[in-house]
């Protein structure tokens, strides 16, 4: 039997039986041929939680689970008896949870579920099928569907009622990008890879000219776009010169080595720099990635569009049809703002005549963008078809627009957020605690 990892914490399904509460669920076996019905008891409940209960089966399992974790982890357990009681209490307060978002109307559907199902199968390195194949071997795959539902409707939940409560003010932000810790939080992380063609202090003039122009050559390979390691391997296998260097992993500006601090952050995504002479040979690095920081320059198109889309009285050759006269009439010289307000179907842009303002990098449809970025400015485009429907669209001006004022605070306050979460979810649990009816049996 093939095992699968969960990235989610278990948790059982309430059932909600309204003012059958305390009954325990029966079974009733037939003996013999006068169908005297035996009961047996499979279940019982042990925790009245408002208007739902919580089952001894759900209790068992939890804690059955709590026990296989920690094993995992080799965490040291409390008592039996006070473990019962916790495991029990978190089960309360998931119950009452969980009521809360049944009266808020919070569900998933389907197709969210087989999503977060999907990226469970890539962390196991299994397609979608022969995740979803494991867990029917386990016989869990209905189980396992019920606990990725649960999961996101808590954490829905939560997210919605705790982030009211909190609030975060300017002079806090101001605060924190003023403070050490939000200097280092803010600080982007860099994903540097790295070789050295290595000099030694006995080496001659001409040796360490040579180094140098070997060095030299691989940047030049490495700037016509040749794989980063795959030209540290080559070098390596060379042995004409000796070779070594790594990938550093993600750190900031101040940990990285002295000799590439003040370069780093001068650098873009893909450039490769170097040689670089230090003490102990030539140094080559190439930025992989960039995360965080608050540098965003930001390409922005100013475009408006004209959208026509297919419904009950217009089929969807007919839309392309109207676009395509339209186009026609702009061409022949009609006022584009005239006829957008007349003909468009976009709420959204009408009243401006299609104008749709300036608009980030990534902000529009994905087809509508490859169109928009192929056109310069002043050009209208063919009809073209997004989800929404057949469009032309006009682009008016291009710029680069610096956002990274306005991204710092943003970022800023979502770590400021984020450090609030904790504490206000916690007295968010006890505040629901404390206002529930909960009798335990």
């Amino acid at each position: 039997m093939r095992t699968v990892n969960r990235f989610f914490g278990y948790h059982s399904r309430p059932l909600q039986i309204g003012g059958l509460l305390g009954i325990c669920l029966l079974v009733f076996a037939v003996s013999g041929p006068t169908a005297l019905a035996q009961r047996q008891v499979l279940d019982k409940v042990v925790a009245i939680v408002d208007e739902g209960v919580i089952l001894q089966s759900e209790l068992q399992q939890r804690l059955a689970s709590v026990r296989q974790q920690a094993g995992l982890s080799n965490q040291q357990l409390p008592p039996e008896e006070e473990l019962r009681r916790e495991v029990l209490e978190a089960l309360v307060l998931e119950n009452l949870q969980l009521q809360m978002a049944g009266r808020a109307s919070i569900r998933f559907d389907d197709d969210t579920l087989n999503r977060v199902l999907s990226s469970m199968a890539q962390q196991n390195n299994m397609s979608f099928d022969e995740f979803v194949a494991a867990l029917e071997e386990e016989g869990t795959y209905l189980q396992t569907r019920e606990q990725v539902r649960r999961e996101l409707t808590l954490r829905e939940l939560q997210r919605g009622l705790v982030n009211r409560r909190i609030t975060i003010t300017d002079q806090e932000i101001d605060n924190f990008l003023d403070s050490e810790m939000g200097r280092s939080t803010m600080a982007a992380d860099y994903l540097v890879d790295h070789i050295v063609v290595a000099v030694s202090e006995s080496d001659s003039r001409e040796q360490i000219n040579n180094k140098l122009e070997y060095a030299s050559e691989l940047v030049a390979r490495l700037r016509e776009g040749a794989d980063f390691a795959g030209v540290r391997s080559m070098a390596q296998r060379d042995g004409r010169y000796p070779v070594s260097g790594s990938n550093f992993g993600w750190r900031k500006q101040n940990n990285l080595p002295s000799l590439f601090t003040d370069i780093v952050p001068q650098m873009v995504v893909g450039d490769v720099e170097g040689p670089i002479r230090a003490g102990n040979g030539f140094h080559i690095i190439k930025l992989m990635q960039i995360e965080g920081g608050t540098s965003r320059i930001v390409n922005q198109t100013h475009i408006r569009h004209i959208m026509v889309t297919p419904n009950e009285i217009r089929t969807d050759e007919q839309a392309r049809e109207q676009i395509a006269r339209l186009r026609e009439r702009i061409q022949e010289g009609e006022d584009f703002a005239t006829l957008a307000r007349q003909n468009s179907d976009d709420a959204a842009s009408v009243v401006a005549g299609g104008d749709l303002d300036w608009v980030n990098a990534g902000g529009m449809p994905p087809a509508m963008e490859d169109v928009v970025n192929a056109l310069d400015v002043g050009d209208l485009s063919e009809p073209f078809r997004t989800d929404l429907g057949w469009h032309i669209a006009e682009v008016l001006d291009r710029r680069e627009r610096d956002l990274s004022q306005q991204y710092s605070r943003s970022q800023a306050e979502t770590a400021l957020r984020n450090r609030k979460f904790d504490i206000e979810l916690q007295n968010f649990l006890i505040e629901i605690r404390e206002q529930a009816f909960v009798e335990y049996k």
